[in-house]
């Protein structure tokens, strides 16, 4: 017997992916797997807004809590992950529920995607001429070897990355972008905001999220190492408070600066989500919305 669609529920930060994701499992005997990249970190709590246990009534989540913030987050290693992890869920007969705005991630779970290898050893001279020449000559040098990744990209690591590709397989990193083909079959659902209910949202939720021990959260992790995580220290909240632990900022600005950060990010989220015609859009704040939702899934 074929294995049933895998679902994903998708959409902006603050949209409530992690409520719908668990209403689903309740609904259609399933398991939900993170596909928020913050999420993967031990620790980091309140500033991801990750969803409790007991927010998760009882239905199992998957790639929660998988590393330290001193580890650093792989869309490849994910990728791996996660398939292995759907397969286990249909295999026992459960329906497999993909839940986070990390597109990239999301993307590499249920797309055809590939993913060119790395070599430390390249990368390490790659940073070494960055840290020596700057930017621009790297970008100068990736426009002659692969111009369309040199449109597409402006910061140092991802630059870097692109020339490592480049360098490791032949091959430009823009030919190994992903194609909007689904690995097996698969089911988007995405929750559609009200883009001005959402700004309010998003500011309230950094509120509260400072009221429930932010700045300890982060004090508690910058003893753990969270400045050397390539990934973790760059988090929304997370970057803006680690500046306040060095007297360089106020709770106060800080908080707005997550505020500001975090509506970007949601604009963002927006529109990569919007370029894939295969999500069908529901309303975030509809009363039927877990009933639309199953019927899509069923």
């Amino acid at each position: 017997m074929a294995a049933p669609p895998i679902i994903a529920v998708v959409g902006p930060t603050g949209s409530g992916k992690s409520d719908l994701a668990v209403n689903l499992a309740l609904e259609l005997d399933g398991e939900v797997i993170n596909a928020d990249a913050m999420q993967f970190y031990r620790g980091m709590d309140i500033g991801t807004a990750k969803i409790t246990v007991a927010e998760r009534r009882g239905v199992p989540h998957h790639l929660l809590d998988i590393l330290d913030v001193t580890q650093e987050a792989s869309v490849s290693d994910f990728q791996a992950q996660a398939r292995e992890t759907i397969d286990d869920i249909h295999g026992r007969g459960k329906r497999a529920i993909l839940a986070g705005g990390s597109g990239l991630y999301v993307r590499a779970a249920l797309d055809v995607l590939e993913f060119p290898g790395t070599d430390p050893a390249l990368r390490a001279r790659l940073e070494a001429e960055h840290a020596e020449v700057g930017t621009g000559e790297l970008l100068a040098r990736l426009r002659r070897v692969d111009p369309t990744s040199a449109a597409r990209v402006s910061d140092a690591r991802r630059i870097i990355r692109a020339l490592e590709v480049h360098e490791l397989t032949g091959r430009p990193f823009s030919s190994y972008m992903p194609r909007r083909e689904y690995h097996q079959p698969a089911v988007q659902v995405g929750l559609g905001v009200d883009r001005e209910v959402l700004r309010d949202r998003l500011a309230a939720r950094v509120h509260r999220m400072v009221d429930s021990g932010l700045l300890g959260e982060v004090r508690m992790l910058d003893a753990k190492g969270l400045r050397r995580g390539k990934t973790a220290s760059r988090a929304l909240g997370y970057a803006q408070f680690l500046r306040v632990l060095d007297g360089a900022s106020t709770v106060e600005a800080a908080a707005e600066e997550t505020i500001v950060a975090t509506r970007q990010f949601a604009r963002r989220q927006l529109t990569w989500f919007r370029a894939d015609p295969r999500i069908t859009w529901l309303d975030w704040q509809a009363p039927e919305l877990i009933g639309k939702a199953a019927e899509l899934c069923r």
